[in-house]
């Protein structure tokens, strides 16, 4: 699995599907810090894109990361906040 982490000059994220969120029951804990937008979920990555390294890790489930840097603030920025 091929996840994407988007990083601005100030911060970062990891794009996770909501629905594999919902598969890991990682999406009731996720922080309002994240964002999300149609069928994706944005991890901010200080505490809640650990939520979901840990739950792969702990399934099993090899991922990597797709790095992707902008140098201007991030359009994820302004997407709704996630609210559980």
């Amino acid at each position: 699995m091929q996840l994407t982490y988007l990083q601005d000059p100030g911060h970062g994220w990891i794009a996770c599907p909501i629905s594999l969120a919902h598969d890991l029951r990682i999406a009731e804990r996720v922080s309002p810090f994240s964002y999300f937008e149609a069928n994706t979920l944005w991890l901010e990555e200080d505490c809640d894109a650990s939520l979901l390294i840990e739950a792969l890790e702990r399934n099993g489930t090899p991922f990597t990361l797709r790095h992707v840097h902008v140098n201007t603030d991030a359009y994820v920025r302004n997407l709704p906040r996630w609210n559980p």
